[in-house]
């Protein structure tokens, strides 16, 4: 899935501001450059005249920026570098971080949004990719989680 739309959905489903959306990036990692105007272009639609592609970097800071507004920071933990690379799989286990969400309520949130998942189906897109069992993770998929995610939260 395309990481603006990944960010248009998460900040939708959130209710964030431009500034909230810098302040997540920064607080994951305060030397990243990036800044409200530029939150604003990776928000606009692909046909829009400023639109800006979002970087796999800016969306993994994002990412960790929620697990950090929602959980906490882990000062036990070293702190690992953030990812180079962002795939459907990867944002899926950052949103189930961030939200704690358990194997029942992944299975919810896929119901809700008419996107059922078997057992075997939802663990193999948490695996490991060199696992013989990975799957990767479509966009339809991903689309139909943030889509029932959305639903959960801004119905409570």
């Amino acid at each position: 899935m395309i990481n603006n739309d990944v960010l248009r959905s998460i900040r939708y489903m959130l209710d964030l501001g431009d500034k909230h959306v810098v302040d997540l990036i920064h607080m994951a990692d305060p030397a990243f450059d990036v800044d409200q105007a530029q939150v604003h272009d990776f928000l606009r639609r692909d046909d829009e005249p400023l639109f800006e592609a979002c970087p796999d970097a800016a969306l993994a800071r994002f990412l960790d920026g929620l697990i950090l507004h929602f959980r906490g920071r882990d000062d036990s933990q070293p702190q690992r570098a953030p990812e180079t690379r962002i795939t459907n799989n990867l944002v899926l286990k950052k949103l189930r971080v961030a939200f704690q969400l358990k194997d029942v309520d992944m299975h919810e949130i896929f119901e809700a949004a008419g996107f059922p998942l078997s057992k075997p189906e939802l663990s193999a897109l948490f695996r490991q990719p060199d696992h013989k069992n990975y799957r990767p993770c479509g966009d339809q998929a991903l689309r139909n989680f943030l889509k029932g995610l959305t639903a959960r939260l801004r119905a409570a």
